[in-house]
């Protein structure tokens, strides 16, 4: 998983990046919260931050709102760093868009499982969105087909909205996926073309 680190401290931002390496994560590392934000605006970039709430040009809470009023992408795990242990920063945190907190000093631990939540939520966001996808291309094929449709009793043409008749295996493969190849049934088989197949050749 590529996770962004947003920290102008360089001791600590060291840290984070060896922590995660070794957890197994590809580490996209910034100096402030300016290069931060053109990190994570652009096109693929990480699905995780740990955002230092303290940082020159923008702050973490600032990102935070930013990634949440964009909304252009699938879904972002943010986790403010900082030393404030209040309440009501926390909440501000929070109230901003953020989804964890992670107080400095940090454990590298808890930062490693804290990252793996935001990991499972971001897998989880993507398993959703394939199965949108799916539901919405199976919605597009049952449209097509969708209704009552008129069908002649005795040729089993069916009429369209413009009122023009279609052979049945011509409007299905207009209106679905679907495609034909001809064949014979056993009863045609045996009307139609008697002896063929059974090994009794007919006179000439």
């Amino acid at each position: 998983m590529r996770v962004l680190i947003a920290e102008d401290d360089a001791i600590s931002r060291k840290l984070l990046e060896v922590n995660l390496r070794r957890a197994g994560h590809e580490v996209v590392s910034t100096r402030d919260g300016g290069e931060a934000w053109e990190v994570l605006s652009a096109e693929g970039g990480p699905k995780i931050a740990v955002l230092d709430w303290m940082m020159p040009a923008l702050d973490g809470v600032e990102i935070c709102r930013r990634v949440r009023a964009e909304q252009k992408r699938g879904y972002v795990y943010l986790i403010l760093l900082t030393a404030k242990t209040r309440q009501e920063d926390r909440a501000a945190g929070f109230k901003a868009g953020a989804d964890d907190y992670l107080t400095k000093p940090f454990d590298a631990q808890d930062l490693r499982a804290r990252i793996a939540v935001g990991q499972r939520i971001i897998e989880l966001e993507g398993a959703l969105q394939a199965k949108v996808a799916e539901l919405e291309a199976a919605k597009g094929h049952v449209e097509h087909l969708q209704g009552l449709l008129p069908i002649c009793m005795h040729c089993k043409k069916i009429r369209d909205d413009d009122s023009t008749w279609h052979q049945l295996e011509v409007y299905i493969e207009r209106h679905s996926s679907a495609a034909f190849t001809h064949s014979l049934c056993t009863e045609c088989l045996t009307l139609h073309y008697p002896g063929f197949g059974t090994g009794r050749r007919t006179s000439s």
